[in-house]
């Protein structure tokens, strides 16, 4: 049987603390990264190192800047009286994508989970709140993921910021573009039908 080496190994290890990384993937990235020319695991050595020293959390949203605050809270052209709030920096990222959406972002860096220890404290919900009450907020979009913890945080923002009297909206879920009813679970459907709206 093949003995494999220790370093080899704890290589593998360090790629599985990737999210979605299993066995299998880890084992690729490193044969990948062992097999290929020194200057390619070099740049990717020295990206992480430099990723790490210059990308900080913005003091403002919580997203991943290199300048403080960031470039979108900062834009005199977005809509400062609209914050959407969202899971991680990745909300903001496919939101952005989308190129429709013109206000501001906070980001919680997690959801309320009681079994896991994740309260209102662990997240970015007082920082919202102080944010809030210095800004002249009107709307709140709530843009948690589908998850009971998603719905849970949403039901407790939602009972927070209607108590400092700002709108707060949730963001539609339902079936895709291009996706068939026949595809969906039974949660989107009822997201879906909950959520529909007039046709004009």
């Amino acid at each position: 049987m093949f003995n494999e080496s220790p370093t080899f190994q704890r290589l593998v290890e360090a790629f599985r603390r990737l999210p979605g990384v299993g066995k299998r993937s880890a084992e690729r990235f490193a044969l990948h990264i062992l097999c290929a020319p020194e200057e390619d695991a070099a740049l990717l050595s020295e990206a992480v190192r430099d990723a790490r020293a210059r990308v900080v959390f913005c003091s403002e949203c919580g997203m991943l800047t290199e300048d403080d605050p960031c470039g979108i809270c900062t834009d005199s052209q977005r809509d400062h009286e609209v914050v959407c709030v969202v899971e991680q920096p990745s909300g903001v990222m496919a939101i952005e994508r989308g190129g429709t959406f013109r206000g501001l972002y906070h980001v919680l860096h997690g959801v309320l989970n009681p079994l896991e220890g994740v309260g209102p404290n662990e997240l970015r919900i007082g920082r919202l709140l102080n944010r809030l009450k210095s800004q002249q907020v009107k709307e709140v979009i709530v843009a948690t993921n589908a998850t009971a913890e998603g719905e849970a945080t949403a039901l407790y923002l939602s009972r927070q910021l209607s108590a400092e009297g700002i709108a707060v909206t949730r963001i539609a879920h339902g079936v895709p573009m291009g996706g068939g009813l026949e595809y969906a679970d039974d949660a989107t459907l009822a997201h879906a039908l909950q959520g529909r709206t007039e046709l004009k």
